[in-house]
């Protein structure tokens, strides 16, 4: 048995939607994965684009990877890196980091496409609070594996008898997948916790329709076998479940309560740090 998700749609404005299938009622997490977000597909018009102002994190490290599209990311380690699709980026937030995302001023200038995910990674108890780091990955840096129709990129972890150079602190299942019609992929069972989110196209799972935008979480220690109907988008996501529960406030994440209301109180106070190259800040949330 599976359990299909449908995510939370967030309007952002110029027609950039956001759907957030984790955490949900259904899965709260799936392996260390605590967040995972939709981005687009969205087209925007000369002179606009995504501007996320700078904003904290802390216990967790954010994984973007986009299908199409750029990204400008800035953060207070003064790490100042485009992303383009097929690569990653990893921000290791730990003890605290800030950071912006913009789209380049360049791409901006004319019309353009942005269709990706973003997710969240929570760091094991024992890495809550390492110090920041941020990498960058380039598509030819990532195992890239191609049968039978499908291509397979390893984002993070490992999966299908391959691993990926980026930097991780527990069992990691993470994998983009592009697919062509009738091709079949059998979904790694090597991890704890799995699930499988389409992005894109009319695909099956053991021979049922799954719905475009959704997220499948499969059963442990199911087998089950993936078949596009049209060319189909999608990402691989899970693996070793978490050490203990999580605590999700705004854009922080915790095993603990109180760490959590003392990264409320050092961004109130200034005490992240500034980006470089910003003016303005995502104030905290009333509640």
């Amino acid at each position: 048995m599976t359990t299909i998700i449908a995510p939370r749609v967030h309007d952002l404005g110029d027609g950039f939607n956001v759907r957030r299938a984790v955490p949900s009622l259904q899965a709260r997490s799936v392996g260390p994965f605590v967040f995972v977000d939709h981005m687009g597909p969205a087209v925007f018009e000369p002179g606009r684009g995504i501007d996320v102002r700078p904003h904290p994190h802390i216990g967790l490290a954010t994984v973007t990877f986009l299908w199409s599209g750029a990204i400008h990311h800035r953060d207070t380690l003064g790490s100042e890196q485009v992303i383009t699709p097929g690569d990653v980026n990893w921000m290791t937030a730990g003890r605290g980091i800030a950071h912006s995302e913009r789209t380049p001023g360049d791409v901006r200038a004319g019309r353009h496409d942005v269709h990706g995910m973003q997710t969240w990674v929570a760091l094991p108890r024992s890495a809550e609070e390492v110090a920041p780091e941020f990498h960058h990955h380039t598509a030819a840096a990532l195992p890239l594996i191609e049968r039978g129709g499908a291509r397979l990129r390893v984002i993070a972890g490992r999966a299908y008898g391959e691993e990926s150079p980026v930097k991780v602190f527990s069992g990691t299942f993470n994998v983009a997948v592009d697919l062509l019609p009738d091709a079949e992929l059998e979904i790694d069972d090597g991890h704890v916790e799995r699930a499988l989110y389409v992005l894109e196209g009319q695909a099956q799972v053991d021979g049922a329709d799954i719905p475009e935008k959704h997220l499948v979480v499969f059963d442990r220690g199911s087998r089950a076998v993936l078949r596009a109907k049209t060319p189909v988008k999608a990402m691989l996501l899970g693996g070793e479940p978490l050490d203990a529960p999580r605590h999700l406030w705004w854009n922080f994440v915790s095993s603990s309560k109180e760490r959590i209301e003392q990264a409320k109180q050092d961004w109130r106070e200034g005490r992240f740090g500034h980006v470089p190259g910003e003016t303005e800040f995502i104030p905290l949330p009333e509640r």
